[in-house]
C-alpha cells in the first residue's frame, strides 16, 4: 500500500486522538479531588483489573470515542480493532454508577466532535451504545488484514498520578505498522525548541500537551499542539537526536520495576559510560522523548513472564522511525507484530534509539553485558 493512499485514515486517526485527548485532560483533573479514587463501583473514576493494574473512566471513554468514531468513518464490516480495554467490569450491576461516568465523559466528548473535524452523534449515546462501541474493540489482529490498535490511556498509573501517559492509535495491515498517533497530554513542550505556534502560553514560557503522529515510508514524523478548544492549524515538523555518543545520550527506561529490570540496565548504561541518570517515564512518551529529540534511548528489559502488547509499541514504533530513529529488539531484529496481541519472539528486549550509529553499540554492548551478567 501506497503512503499516500492513507490520507484518510491519517487524518482521521489523528483528529480523534486530539478529541479523546481532550477526554482525557477533563478525566485527569477529577482525579485530583481525593473522592474520586475509590475504585469501589459506586461512581469512582479508578478500578482495579484482575491484574492489579489500574483502570479508568478515560480508559473506557477514550476506547468507545475512537471506536465509535471509526466505525463512522471506516463502516463496521471488516473493522478490526485490537484493543486493550474490554466490558467484562463495566456491564456488572454494581458498576451501573461507574459504567454512567463513562457515559457522562463519552458524551461530553463526542459533542465537541465538530471542533476537530469529525461527526457527532445525532444524539447522545446509551449505555447500550456505549458498551457496544467498547466491545467492537475485540480483534486479536494477526498476519493478514488491517487492524487498528488502540491503547486508549498508555499508562494509566502515571495518569492516575497526574504524570505521563499517552492515548496511542496505530493502523497495521499484513503485519506492517502502516501508521502511529500518539496524544501526549501532559508532555512538556519548550518554546525556544519548536516553531509554527506550537507554544501557546506566551514568550519564554513551557507550554504542555501535543500529538505525535507518521505515516510509514514517508521520512517525516509530525507534531501538533494539543489546544483547549479544537483542532490546530499547523504542525511541526520532528526529527530524532544525531548525538551518537553514549556518554552524552539521555537513557529513558519504565518507571515500574514489575516489568523492566532496572539493574540490567544501569550497568549496561553503565559499561558503555552514560553519565546521566535515566529518565523513568511513564507510557509510551518514552517514545514521544525519541522522536522530538529530547532524548535518545529508550531500553526495556522485561522479566521473561512478561509478555509484550502491540498496543504498548506501535504508534511509538513508527514515530520514531520516520523520525530518523530505530527500533529493535536487543537482537537488531524489527519488532514482529504479525502474531496477534503480543509481541512474540523478542530477543532478551527492546531498543529504540535516535540513530543507527547510537543503535549499533547499544546492540554490542547489550550482548557483552547479558553474557557476564549470565555468568
Amino acid at each position: 500500500m501506497e503512503v499516500e493512499s492513507l490520507a484518510r485514515e491519517m487524518e482521521t486517526a489523528v483528529r480523534v486522538v486530539h478529541l479523546a485527548s481532550s477526554l482525557c485532560v477533563k478525566v485527569q483533573e477529577k482525579l485530583r479531588l481525593p473522592s474520586s479514587i475509590n475504585g469501589n463501583g459506586n461512581g469512582g473514576h479508578v478500578k482495579s483489573k484482575d491484574d492489579d493494574s489500574p483502570v479508568t473512566v478515560a480508559d473506557w471513554g477514550v476506547q468507545a470515542i475512537v471506536s465509535w468514531i471509526l466505525a463512522e468513518v471506516f463502516g463496521t464490516q471488516n473493522l478490526s480493532i485490537v484493543a486493550e480495554e474490554d466490558t467484562d467490569s463495566l456491564s456488572k450491576a454494581e458498576s451501573l454508577a461507574l459504567l454512567g461516568a463513562v457515559s457522562n465523559v463519552v458524551n461530553e466528548a463526542l459533542s465537541e466532535a465538530t471542533k476537530y473535524g469529525l461527526t457527532k452523534p445525532d444524539e447522545p449515546l446509551g449505555s447500550d451504545d456505549i458498551l457496544k462501541a467498547i466491545g467492537r474493540c475485540n480483534s486479536t489482529g494477526g498476519p493478514k488484514g488491517r487492524h487498528w490498535v488502540l491503547d486508549p490511556v498508555d499508562g494509566t498509573l502515571g495518569f492516575v498520578r497526574g504524570d505521563q501517559y499517552a492515548v496511542a492509535l496505530a493502523l497495521i495491515e499484513d503485519s506492517e505498522v502502516l501508521l502511529g498517533v500518539l496524544g501526549c497530554p501532559n508532555y512538556p513542550v519548550k518554546k525556544e525548541g519548536l516553531s509554527n505556534g506550537c507554544n501557546q502560553s506566551g514568550a519564554g514560557s513551557v507550554s504542555k500537551g501535543c500529538v505525535m503522529y507518521a505515516k510509514r515510508g514517508s521520512g517525516q514524523a509530525w507534531m501538533q499542539p494539543l489546544l483547549p478548544n479544537g483542532y490546530p492549524e499547523s504542525a511541526t515538523l520532528l526529527k530524532a537526536s544525531t548525538v551518537d555518543d553514549p556518554v552524552l545520550a539521555t537513557v529513558c527506561e519504565p518507571v515500574e520495576r514489575a516489568n523492566s529490570n532496572h539493574l540490567f540496565t544501569a550497568g549496561l548504561a553503565n559499561s558503555m559510560g552514560v553519565r546521566k541518570q535515566p529518565m523513568r517515564v511513564y507510557s509510551m512518551v518514552k517514545y514521544a522523548a525519541i522522536a522530538c529529540g529530547d532524548a535518545e534511548v529508550f531500553m526495556k528489559f522485561a522479566q521473561s513472564s512478561y509478555k509484550e502488547k502491540i498496543w504498548d509499541h506501535a504508534a511509538g514504533v513508527v514515530i520514531v522511525e520516520e523520525a530518523g530513529g530505530v527500533v529493535t529488539d536487543a537482537g537488531g531484529r524489527k519488532l514482529n507484530f504479525s502474531k496477534g496481541v503480543y509481541l512474540e519472539g523478542l530477543d532478551k528486549g527492546i531498543i529504540a534509539c535516535s540513530n543507527t550509529v547510537l543503535h549499533d553499540k547499544i546492540i554490542g554492548a547489550v550482548y557483552a553485558s547479558w553474557e557476564s551478567s549470565s555468568l
